[in-house]
């Protein structure tokens, strides 16, 4: 579909399950050679690399967590003795832990933030400073949430996490720009995966989220996984600075659909 990202290499973090994997696949898809990290679920992850090995394609796995200093130097190193080249780096990773705010640990707050906006911070700078030092137009995808726009309350640290990397994608986007590295961000809303799983198989909870998506319904991994590749892509090659949301139009206050 995207001829230009043929033989190119992609670090994909937190892609043993989920929206991860699922861009690791797609990305196979076009021939893209895939350091999949993982930090606990070496299972998924080894599954994952089968899956792209079995329909030719190039992948490996590498354990590591992204709040960790020096992690993703390790995956920089993995993708270039593995591959030869780093084109791509997708800071994926994230978590959630719900607490009413006056109950919420610092503990908890300050997981949250370490992995979702820390994390981002560290693969960023990584791969910065791998494209600024070898003349690369390199290509960093982010990965937000609709919750960088709308509050959620038991969840201010994932959205204040998320909010952060709003404005750190759009800044280190601009910071960049002049050397043809491009910064985007994906933003997703409801989607089907394992940490949805509960929702979903709850008639009533899964109900009370569909009426919150003005599409009626939530989205799979697969979407994410397309507008990925094409922020990968040349298709998508002016294009730096934004958050493009995933959401079935969640953004769009569908609490006014039915004022008009």
């Amino acid at each position: 579909m995207y001829p230009d990202l043929n033989g190119k290499t992609a670090i994909i973090t937190g892609s043993s399950k989920g929206i991860g994997a699922s861009i690791a696949l797609r990305f196979a898809q076009e021939g893209i050679n895939i350091v999949l990290n993982y930090n606990s679920d070496k299972q998924g992850a080894d599954d994952i690399v089968a899956q792209i090995t079995a329909k030719g394609g190039r992948a490996i796995a590498v354990q590591g967590d992204v709040s960790k200093e020096g992690v993703a130097d390790t995956l920089i190193k993995a993708a270039l003795d593995n591959f030869g080249r780093l084109d791509i780096f997708v800071n994926n990773a994230g978590m959630e832990h719900p607490a009413h705010t006056h109950e919420m640990t610092l503990e908890n707050w300050q997981k949250v933030i370490d992995v979702n906006l820390t994390g981002v911070f560290l693969g960023a700078r990584a791969a910065l400073q791998y494209f600024v030092d070898n003349n690369i137009k390199g290509n960093i995808i982010n990965m937000s949430s609709v919750h960088e726009q709308i509050p959620w309350p038991r969840f201010a640290h994932y959205a204040a996490s998320k909010g952060g990397v709003k404005l750190f994608n759009e800044t280190i986007a601009m910071e960049y720009a002049r050397q043809g590295i491009r910064v985007n961000a994906i933003g997703p809303g409801a989607i089907n995966t394992p940490i949805n799983k509960e929702k979903m198989n709850d008639p009533e909870q899964k109900a009370a989220l569909e009426a919150i998506i003005p599409m009626g319904y939530a989205g799979e991994p697969e979407v994410v996984a397309n507008a990925a590749a094409w922020l990968a892509s040349d298709e998508s090659s002016y294009v730096t600075g934004i958050t493009l949301f995933v959401d079935g139009g969640m953004t769009l206050y569908p609490a006014f659909m039915n004022n008009g």
